[in-house]
């Protein structure tokens, strides 16, 4: 049941109308309804798997409430590794087990020793690095003494399960979504609109860009060796922007639709290609992944070597991105993809600029030179970067790259035909980029805070509208991150 299917349309009129109409007088029934609902949404998928999902909540549920009533400081740490237990456990299993099976073997294989270790044939869940991080970091905060346990069951599980963010977040912590389910919620109505366009305007990144996108990068990707190095320099270039339309025009519905059940979710985008170093781009890009990393593993790990100063800060920053990569899949290309973010950091740390913020252009129309020349060095950084992470292989990255940095370089590019024209597709990407540069300082491109005057306004609105009408495909094609 993808966002933009008419299965979801179905299913969210109905649970709307159920929610404000029928359950709005009693926040216990509207939790009931949140719960069933989410459940309903998850079972869509793959009804096998929810009782992983309901066993996770009910489980760390229980722990939650005994690790803040237990005074006993072992005890309490003991509470608390069951549950990280519970869910990197599952992690392992399901996401991780074959991948390790296979390296080991490979590993032994190198020096002549064949080692035969029977793989299982295992499905991921839906959803299971997102559900599971929140529930690490719910008893991670409980045990810190940051929040409280919940009392109510429902409130918990509906926490766990909450729909719009269950197959791709933003990752909530406890202490943003909780406090929300714990009151009754009213109908804002601008609080609703706010969240039609911001739906909008994730439903045009994902159906006009990021889907054209695909029909070019999978063709250039899968078929790199028969392309020149400007045809894969294009090839990385769309992929980035597919990357970005496809999973911030996720979280951009997931945000509205929680925005029309009166929830503020966390911002998972905040405009990224406008950044001027790769430590304002992680600001910017999947921001509650890199909190929570964040909070829960870098800054645990800049404390226990800040006795080695810049150094122990680099070991800190590489760890962390490496688990960044790793936590997208069983892959050594995750591995690499995040192994060579950590070491773009590495400057910024020995100059002392990690942390530096700066506005880009303040009240300025256009960037200055120098801002631009940043902007565009950082893109380029990520652009690399994304080649390992589309790759099937780190074999095939490096060739990939050895193809792309040839003397074919310099040649006219034969890029694939999709869709749309090369050429269209560029202007509706430069149009998406122009319109979120305009609105940088807003939450999202379609609260179009520099247009005046409602018929301007309602004539983008149509014309984006008709644009999605025109290009969205009779296929469902699943959001990148589903998968992850």
């Amino acid at each position: 049941m993808l966002f933009t299917s008419n299965e979801f349309l179905i299913f969210f009129t109905a649970f709307f109308l159920l929610y404000w109409f029928v359950c709005d007088k009693n926040v216990k029934h509207q939790n009931i309804l949140v719960l069933l609902g989410s459940y309903l949404f998850y079972a869509w998928w793959d009804w096998r798997f929810l009782s992983i999902l309901i066993t996770t909540s009910i489980v760390n549920f229980i722990l939650g409430i005994y690790i803040e009533k237990t005074t006993v400081p072992k005890s309490r740490k003991l509470l608390l590794w069951i549950g990280l237990l519970q869910g990197v456990g599952c992690l392992l299993l399901f996401k991780y087990f074959n991948f390790f099976v296979e390296s080991f073997s490979n590993f032994f294989s190198f020096f002549h020793f064949n080692i035969h270790i029977q793989t299982i044939n295992i499905i991921i869940p839906l959803g299971l690095s997102y559900y599971t991080f929140k529930s690490i970091s719910y008893l991670l905060d409980i045990e810190k003494g940051k929040i409280k346990a919940t009392a109510e069951w429902m409130v918990f599980c509906s926490y766990i399960a909450f729909f719009p963010a269950l197959l791709a977040g933003p990752i909530d912590k406890a202490r943003t979504l909780i406090p929300q389910l714990e009151q009754k919620r009213v109908f804002d109505y601008n609080l609703a609109t706010d969240g039609l366009r911001q739906i909008l305007w994730g439903v045009f990144k994902k159906v006009v860009i990021a889907d054209n996108c695909a029909s070019i990068t999978n063709h250039i990707f899968d078929n790199y060796q028969h392309f020149s190095g400007s045809t894969l320099l294009i090839g990385a270039f769309l992929y980035t922007i597919q990357m970005y339309a496809d999973f911030s025009g996720y979280s951009d519905m997931a945000i509205g639709f929680s925005r029309l059940i009166g929830f503020n979710i966390t911002r998972n985008f905040d405009f990224p290609f406008f950044s001027q170093n790769i430590a304002e781009f992680w600001r910017k890009w999947h921001i509650s992944l890199t909190s929570w990393l964040t909070e829960y593993v870098f800054t645990p790990l800049s404390i226990a070597f800040r006795d080695l100063g810049k150094l122990g800060l680099i070991f800190a920053i590489i760890i962390n991105f490496t688990i960044c990569g790793i936590w997208h899949g069983a892959n050594w290309t995750y591995v690499l993809f995040g192994l060579m973010h950590g070491c773009y950091f590495i400057p910024l740390i020995l100059t002392g600029k990690m942390n530096k913020r700066s506005k880009i252009a303040g009240n300025k129309m256009l960037p200055s030179f120098s801002e631009a020349a940043r902007m565009l060095a950082t893109f380029v950084l990520v652009m690399f970067t994304f080649i390992v992470f589309r790759a099937e292989n780190i074999t095939q990255a490096f060739n990939y790259y050895q193809r792309l940095f040839s003397i074919s370089l310099i040649s006219i590019p034969a890029v694939p035909k999709g869709y749309l024209t090369f050429r269209t597709l560029l202007l509706f990407i430069g149009s998406m980029l122009l319109i979120e540069w305009l609105n940088r300082e807003k939450e999202h491109g379609l609260q179009l805070g520099v247009i005046k005057g409602r018929i301007f306004r309602w004539s983008v609105y149509a014309f984006i509208f008709f644009l999605i009408g025109m290009l969205m495909e009779t296929s469902e094609t699943p959001f990148i991150y589903f998968k992850f």
